[in-house]
């Protein structure tokens, strides 16, 4: 199984409710990351795109450290 990002939409009580958002998934099927919601599919998909884009040169703060 290879990591995937999944578009999800969830359904409201009318049209207007619907929001989407995504999930990343690892290679051994657990979900590493949850996305905030959006009101369009498109911003979803503006989302992932953003992730791809600016991960893999992202750096890791151990925020623990000044805690």
């Amino acid at each position: 199984m290879t990591s995937s990002f999944n578009l999800y939409k969830t359904t409201g009580k009318t049209q207007t409710n619907t929001q989407y958002y995504w999930t990343l998934q690892a290679e051994n099927g657990e979900v590493i990351a949850v996305s905030e919601m959006y009101q369009t599919k498109a911003g979803a998909q503006n989302g992932i795109a953003a992730v791809k884009r600016v991960a893999p040169g992202a750096r890791i703060l151990d925020v623990s450290l000044y805690q």
